[in-house]
Parts: C-alpha cells; sequence; structure tokens
C-alpha cells in the first residue's frame, strides 16, 4: 500500500512538472489564456486607481470658523482666557501683527505666527479680570489698620524700609541676578543712640549714612538668594547698633588730643567761657554759657570755617556777652 502511493505520487510530479515546463510554441495555445489557466495574476494598478477614486470621493472634514468669530460682544473675557497661555489666534479677536518683513511689504499677522507665540502676553490680566479677582479676595484680607494713615504714622510703627526688585524676562532660567539685591534703608533718630554711641555708629558705618537726610542706607548682594541677603543686612544693622552701645576701657582713657572731634565738655573752651561769665561775680552759683553758643562753638571746629559758621558763631558771642 506504502508502495503504491508513492508510485502515484511520483507520477503526479512528473505530469505536473511536465505541464508545467511545457514549451510555449507547442500547437496554438495563447501564451495568456495559459497564464490565466496556471496562475493567478496581481494587478497591482487596478487596486491603486480603486484606492484613489475612492479617496476623491471621501468628503474632507468641515472646520469650524474661529472661536472669536463666534463670540458676542459683551463675551466674558476672564472666561475665555482665564490664565496665562501662549497666543492663540483663533480666540484672540484683535488683528495683531508682529515680525520683521523687508521693505514695502506687510507685517505677517496673527496666524502662524511664531513671534507672537513665544513671548510671554498679559492678555489674562485685564482691568476687569484683576477686579474679579481682587474681589475674590477681599474676603480674606483685614481692613488697614487707623494708625498707619500717614507717612509719619507708618515711619514710627515700621521704621525700616526694605527694597528689593523682581524682574520678568524671556530667559531659560526664571532667576535674574539682580533680584537677589537687598536695600535696607533706616532714619538714625529711630535708634535713640546716646552721643557716644551715635559717634562710634557713624564712623562704623562710614559713607553709608547720608547727613543730609539723616538717613542710613545697608545694600547687600553677596548671597545668592534674596531672602539670605535681607537676612544679612539685618544681622549687620543689629552688630552695627550694639557695637556702638558698648564702651570699651580704653576709651575712658583719652584726652583731648586723642579725640576724633571737637567737645565742647571736654575742652578748655568750656571753663574759660565759664571763668568769662562768672567774672566779678560774688554769687556761689554760677553762669554756664548757653547751649546755642556751645553748638556754635562745635560745628566751627568740627565742620570749619565759612561764611554761615563764623556769622553763627559771631551772633552767639554777642548774645552771650550782652553787647547786642
Amino acid at each position: 500500500m506504502l508502495l503504491k502511493n508513492i508510485r502515484n505520487f511520483n507520477s503526479s510530479i512528473y505530469i505536473s512538472s511536465r505541464h508545467c515546463f511545457r514549451p510555449y510554441s507547442q500547437g496554438n495555445v495563447n501564451e495568456e489564456s495559459y497564464i490565466e489557466d496556471e496562475f493567478r495574476v496581481l494587478n497591482l494598478r487596478k487596486t491603486k486607481g480603486k484606492q484613489r477614486e475612492n479617496a476623491k470621493k471621501s468628503k474632507p472634514p468641515s472646520v469650524p470658523p474661529p472661536r472669536y468669530q463666534q463670540m458676542a460682544t459683551d463675551q466674558d473675557w476672564s472666561a475665555v482666557w482665564p490664565g496665562p497661555r501662549s497666543f492663540h489666534p483663533a480666540t484672540v479677536p484683535l488683528p495683531l501683527r508682529q515680525g520683521w518683513v523687508p521693505l514695502h511689504k506687510t507685517t505677517p499677522g496673527k496666524f502662524a505666527n511664531a513671534e507672537l507665540m513665544k513671548i510671554p502676553n498679559f492678555l489674562h490680566l485685564t482691568p476687569p479680570a484683576i477686579s474679579k479677582q481682587c474681589e475674590a479676595l477681599k474676603k480674606f484680607c483685614t481692613p488697614w489698620p487707623k494708625i498707619l494713615e500717614s507717612e509719619e504714622q507708618q515711619e514710627k510703627h515700621f521704621p525700616v524700609k526694605f527694597i528689593s526688585s523682581d524682574y520678568v524676562h524671556g530667559l531659560p532660567t526664571i532667576r535674574n541676578p539682580l533680584s537677589r539685591i537687598v536695600t535696607i534703608k533706616l532714619n538714625l533718630d529711630n535708634l535713640q543712640l546716646d552721643k557716644h554711641a551715635k559717634d562710634k555708629f557713624l564712623r562704623l558705618v562710614g559713607e553709608r549714612y547720608n547727613e543730609q537726610t539723616n538717613e542710613l542706607t545697608i545694600v547687600t548682594d553677596r548671597c545668592p538668594l534674596k531672602q539670605q541677603n535681607y537676612d544679612y543686612a539685618m544681622y549687620l544693622l543689629t552688630a552695627l547698633y550694639h557695637e556702638s552701645n558698648i564702651t570699651e576701657e580704653w576709651e575712658n582713657t583719652k584726652q583731648e588730643a586723642d579725640m576724633e572731634y571737637y567737645d565742647w565738655h571736654r575742652n578748655k573752651s568750656k571753663v574759660t567761657s565759664t571763668e568769662i561769665l562768672n567774672w566779678r561775680s560774688t554769687s556761689d552759683k554760677k553762669i554756664d554759657p548757653p547751649q546755642g553758643y556751645i553748638n556754635s562753638v562745635e560745628t566751627l571746629m568740627n565742620e570749619g570755617e565759612n561764611d554761615y559758621n563764623l556769622n553763627k558763631y559771631k551772633e552767639e558771642v554777642i548774645k552771650m556777652l550782652g553787647l547786642s
């Protein structure tokens, strides 16, 4: 049985191979009909053509008009543009144009304009939107204190002024090196220093003190962060205040030649003027020079001679001696 099946299989292979490799010239056999009968033909052209016909027949999807053409004239803009986002030409109802073009050319419009999309905008901060946000934040705010209505009261309760800057720019980083700089200002009278402490304080701060406005200015920019520079500035102010109120032992042994400024109470002028006023006086109570004369002498010796100081000293001497 097995041999019979093998023989039938070999004969079938022989017949099919003989039929396949039959030459085209035998008899009157048509070549095209022979191929169609024996092999299935794959016609790619007809398939592509049908696909193209189907593609041509398909209708393109309907594109809706831009949103700004469908919005009403009284549209709530804060609902359309509630927060910061990139520019969208179909939403903004403004004929914006931006971009460089050659001479006698029209500036590009807002559609497909990369210049409008890459820059920051403040379309979410319109006056009505800001008013709405302020109304929403009012319930979290407290009323302004009545004792701080004037600038004098504000300076009395908050003597230290803190000044810093924030910057908005288009860079890869949100940090600007200049935003770390901190400035604090303070009126020197608010520190309530005595004469010794004030003189020592002014010598420590140097050029940071403005004599005309009686204001101290400290600028810090050593640290990388704003808060660090603020803490450093407050540390400097605290250290200067406490250091000025310290009196060293060697300061009590200072003589007139060691003084950095002219002090009336430690100078011979006090003794001389007191003796002149009490000349021929029989009373045990001595007459002291007036405060105006003391101030004029100190100003003349510390600031130097000028027309104003000399005239002031002259007036005080005449008034003290009663020669007017």
